[in-house]
C-alpha cells in the first residue's frame, strides 16, 4: 500500500476537465481556506500542473508530500504551511 492510501487528507479539490491555469488558481484559493497543517488531496488532469503544481508549493513554502501520475490523472497531497 502506498503511503498516499495511508494519508488522512482533510480536503479535495478536483480540478478534472480544467487546463491552466485554473487547477492551480483554484489550489491558491483552496488553501487560503485551509488550517495550516492541514492535508489537501489535488485531483487534475491536465500535465502542466506536473510542473505547476511543485512550483506553486515551493514558491509558497507548502509541502508537497506526495505526487501520483496514472491513467492521465495526476494526484498531489499538500500539506499547508504552518500559519
Amino acid at each position: 500500500m502506498s503511503q498516499s492510501a495511508e494519508m488522512t487528507v482533510d480536503a479535495v479539490l478536483d480540478a478534472t476537465g480544467l487546463n491552466c491555469p485554473e487547477p492551480v488558481m483554484m489550489l491558491h484559493n483552496k488553501v487560503r481556506d485551509l488550517a495550516g497543517g492541514a492535508m489537501l488531496k489535488v485531483i487534475a488532469t491536465d500535465p502542466s500542473t506536473q510542473r505547476d503544481i511543485p512550483k506553486f508549493c515551493v514558491f509558497l513554502g507548502h509541502d508537497l508530500v506526495e505526487q501520483q501520475a496514472e491513467a492521465g490523472t495526476y494526484l498531489y497531497w499538500i500539506r499547508k504551511k504552518l500559519d
